[in-house]
């Protein structure tokens, strides 16, 4: 009886995969592109769907798994390096690690804002942004007034951000910094291009333009600001009320220095995987290079990791930015897989589900993949959208209580994402209810 009851059961999987195969390969939405999928059984070590899953694609933001993983991998889930700093004579010398907390407007971390506050010395800031280009390898120029291309910088403030916010009720908006109300002008223009807020390219100045009939509607915009060390300084001149003076020469710094702990790194692995916040991806690359040898270069994090972390992945990451708006990035679907067994193996499960967004809940699939109702979330998985790339990779929990692994990207669509990720949540769902 037991050999029969295997028998119908290894026979009811068969038929589910085939079933699955079939919903994949004869989409008519899915073969107007290039598709890599792969889904895997952990359990049994064994691979249930491959569809292309040795070629290479351009992923978008499934890069941030990778760049999850080699952070935490490297900072742990705890708090990070925010600030460096050396303390000579009535001097303290300090300058940035690439944290992303130091008063951002949703993290909010004050700590070293109140190190510098506390000091009775004289405060210096050591310039070495120069190790940082603001925009990443493959990036377009006029992505500079977006959110996604926030500038990556040496030592962020406010997030590298002017917020924008307009609450329910109130016929103004609030300017978060308020130091950058002055820089601010309405203007009516025909050619508006959609932008309510526009900066200037190469200067912090702003203007803006409200539609009459909607401008009651609460909303919350962030733009880019223009960073250096002469504006960053400034700028904790007037937070802190204190003298802050820009050392240029960076190299004459041959000690290693001291480190004060700022940020927990749990609130910012959240962000950045839940809403695939790319701001938050680049300076977690600057965080890892910084612990590593004190300098700020996502390459050398990059590298690392290749050669440390990932060096038994099926093929090797073509891999140049941390948070995938590059299309010089490439994964294939079964590194991927590999790469998703380690978060696995290494993450605990709560803290997965606390991380990544989850189907019908949270994140960019809150309106995704929903679970029946009065049933938890069956997908935990990363997006990936630009405009030649889809991609979902994550766990999926089926109703018998499996946890598999899967990757989905779409390269080459000249379709709304909208109708791309209707066709996998017919078949992602397929995969909960019936394996």
């Amino acid at each position: 009886m037991k050999n029969f009851l295997l028998g119908l059961l290894i026979l009811f999987s068969s038929c589910t995969i085939q079933k699955i195969n079939k919903s994949l390969k004869n989409s008519e939405p899915l073969q107007k592109g290039h598709m890599g999928f792969m889904l895997l059984d952990p359990e049994q070590n064994k691979v249930l769907v491959d569809i292309n899953s040795d070629k290479y694609f351009i992923p978008a933001s499934n890069t941030k798994l990778f760049t999850f993983y080699t952070s935490y991998s490297v900072l742990g889930d705890e708090l990070v390096y925010g600030l460096n700093y050396l303390e000579r004579g009535d001097s303290l010398i300090f300058w940035g690690t690439g944290d992303p907390g130091f008063l951002h407007p949703d993290l909010d971390n004050q700590v070293a804002l109140n190190f510098l506050k506390q000091s009775n010395k004289e405060l210096y800031l050591l310039d070495n942004f120069e190790q940082v280009d603001a925009f990443g390898s493959g990036w377009s120029w006029d992505w500079y007034n977006y959110y996604y291309a926030t500038e990556r910088s040496a030592m962020p403030i406010y997030g590298n951000v002017v917020r924008f916010k307009l609450d329910e009720g109130q016929n103004r908006f609030s300017i978060i910094p308020k130091r950058f109300t002055p820089f601010i002008e309405a203007k009516k223009t025909e050619n508006w291009n959609g932008y309510r807020f526009r900066r200037e390219r190469f200067q912090n100045l702003f203007s803006y333009q409200l539609d009459e009939e909607t401008h009651s509607d609460p909303f919350e915009t962030d733009i880019p600001f223009v960073t250096s060390a002469e504006f960053t300084a400034q700028l904790l001149n007037e937070e802190l009320g204190k003298k802050i003076t820009v050392i240029k020469n960076a190299n004459y710094i041959k000690e290693d220095p001291k480190k004060l702990l700022t940020t927990p790194a749990d609130s910012i692995y959240a962000q950045m995987m839940k809403i695939s916040d790319n701001f938050l991806a680049e300076q977690l690359m600057l965080l890892v290079s910084d612990q590593l040898n004190n300098k700020l270069s996502t390459s050398d994090a990059i590298e690392y990791s290749k050669e440390n972390l990932l060096a038994d992945l099926p093929d090797e990451p073509l891999w140049v930015d941390g948070s995938g708006l590059s299309a010089k990035n490439m994964f294939t679907p079964r590194s991927i897989i590999a790469l998703l067994g380690k978060i696995r193996a290494e993450v605990p499960l709560e803290k997965i589900k606390a991380y990544f967004p989850a189907g019908g809940e949270s994140g960019t699939i809150r309106n995704w993949y929903k679970a029946d109702e009065g049933q938890s979330a069956y997908i935990y998985a990363k997006t990936g959208t630009l405009s030649m790339s889809n991609a979902l990779s994550g766990f999926l929990i089926t109703k018998s209580g499996k946890i598999l692994h899967f990757s989905c990207i779409l390269n080459n669509y000249a379709l709304p994402s909208s109708e791309l990720k209707r066709e996998l949540e017919k078949t992602l769902y397929l995969i909960h209810d019936k394996y």
